[in-house]
């Protein structure tokens, strides 16, 4: 598939050279390697190994290995992780990851091309082996199922604390639409999630230019928001496995990913809604289910949790901030830090207290910060607006994409969903609407009103 976007954003991408979407794709994954990447050497060419699990191998595997060979790549034993017990990303795999391909290097005496199948564990453990060893991989996607196929970053769990950790996206990236459509039809759901997240994510970062913390990137901008409305508009077809239907879908994350790269973070791609399901992960908050939660399916109500946040708080006019009151009642750091530590237990309160410290700003700097994102709010108001959807109208949407639209669909009550906003608001650094409502004094009553009878949770 030649799409214009595409190509336009593979010109100013770091690390990825070559994205290929369509159906029957997979054929070309030899062709795309050896066209993109150094497979030779003095004696013989590069050859690659598949990085798998029990299930990507058997829907793909063979497929990958076939276009290798036909494009004269040898492949070495692939490393085919077993379907139970449900494989994390965590650092202790990665690392096994990068064992293995150590010793594929020795007994071939050449370096070898780590190439992912599979969806975002996979990719992402093999993302951060490859970086890990120095070297470039590449990845065919097996799943619609979320946005880091084409990230830099990879969200690894270590420690009791989910952190993502900077690596060098694939310089190949293979999508069959065919393997997307006859994917279990919950990862793809769990794609439309991620996608989803984009909508509010967008109107956090107009926020955060709005208030001078963070400024838009018009271009970046572009590249993920472009065709976000479009490619969530067919969630029925989606659920049926239509492969046409998956175009927008697979185009909106792959844009998604290369929009981090060119912008050297994640900003572009994700804002407060990310930070609830990154905080239900290491509260192991549907683990025990089988398969476990996925990550789309935990953004997606994080993601139903921003708009209606959002909904009270454009109810309010943001214009009518009474900077004054605001000012005069913001904490010292010292109750802050305190409050953190209340809110967070262990080593994800040090997190929360060393990210939360990046953003804060004493009262001189809460009032200029105020001045100025309610001197622009008029100039941005009607594009904050348009950005968002209404929060019962993206319900619907996941409902007919099979991806969770209540909380009891992920094991959570509207109770569970308003206890996280506070920990979402200090979880990261990032700046977004949740913080503009707690500095101006809001953030407490929005809350409240978000959860009052008649309204999406209740």
């Amino acid at each position: 598939m030649r799409d214009t976007i595409i190509e336009a954003a593979l010109t100013s991408a770091r690390d990825t050279d070559t994205v290929v979407i369509g159906r029957g794709a997979v054929a070309r994954t030899g062709k795309a390697i050896r066209d993109a990447m150094d497979t030779s050497t003095d004696c013989e060419m590069r050859p690659a190994m598949i990085v798998a699990d029990d299930c990507t191998w058997h829907v793909a595997g063979n497929k990958v290995t076939a276009a290798l060979a036909e494009a004269r790549i040898p492949v070495v034993e692939p490393l085919v992780f077993p379907a139970t017990p449900t494989l994390y990303a965590s650092l202790d795999n990665a690392n096994r990851i990068a064992k293995v391909l150590r010793d594929r290097d020795f007994q071939r005496g050449v370096t070898v091309i780590p190439v992912a199948v599979g969806s975002g564990t996979i990719n992402d453990l093999t993302k951060l082996a490859a970086r890990d060893l120095g070297r470039r991989y590449a990845v065919v996607g097996t799943a619609a199922s979320m946005d880091g196929y084409t990230g830099a970053g990879a969200p690894i769990s270590d420690n009791g604390v989910k952190i993502t950790m900077n690596c060098v996206a694939p310089q190949v990236v293979v999508f069959d639409l065919d393997l997307a459509a006859n994917a279990p039809s919950p990862m793809s759901a769990s794609g439309f999630g991620d996608l989803s997240a984009k909508i509010p994510g967008g109107a956090d970062w107009l926020i955060a230019d709005a208030a001078g913390v963070e400024s838009i990137d018009e271009d970046v901008w572009t590249l993920v928001q472009s065709g976000v409305h479009e490619a969530l508009s067919r969630p029925a077809d989606l659920a049926a496995g239509v492969p046409e239907a998956y175009e927008g879908l697979v185009k909106g994350l792959i844009l998604s990913g290369l929009a981090m790269q060119v912008y050297d973070g994640t900003r572009p791609a994700s804002g407060a809604e990310h930070y609830f399901s990154h905080i239900w992960e290491l509260a192991h908050v549907g683990a025990k289910l089988d398969p476990p939660l996925s990550h789309g399916f935990k953004v997606a109500i994080g993601t139903l949790a921003m708009l209606t946040f959002y909904e009270k708080f454009l109810d309010r006019d943001p214009a009518t901030i009474d900077i004054d009151a605001a000012v005069a009642k913001w904490p010292t750091w010292d109750v802050v830090e305190a409050d953190i530590r209340h809110t967070f237990d262990g080593a994800l309160a040090d997190h929360a207290v060393k990210e939360t410290r990046v953003k804060f700003v004493d009262r001189d700097g809460l009032r200029g910060r105020l001045d100025r994102f309610v001197s622009r709010w008029p100039e941005i108001a009607d594009r904050v607006r348009a950005q968002l959807v209404p929060a019962d109208e993206l319900a619907e949407q996941l409902r007919l994409a099979g991806a969770p639209s209540r909380p009891e669909d992920i094991g959570l009550t509207a109770q569970d969903i308003k206890a996280s906003f506070p920990k979402a608001m200090y979880y990261r650094s990032r700046y977004t609407v949740l913080d503009v409502a707690r500095e101006a004094a809001w953030f407490d009553d929005l809350v409240s009103d978000v959860f009052a009878p008649g309204g999406l949770w209740t």
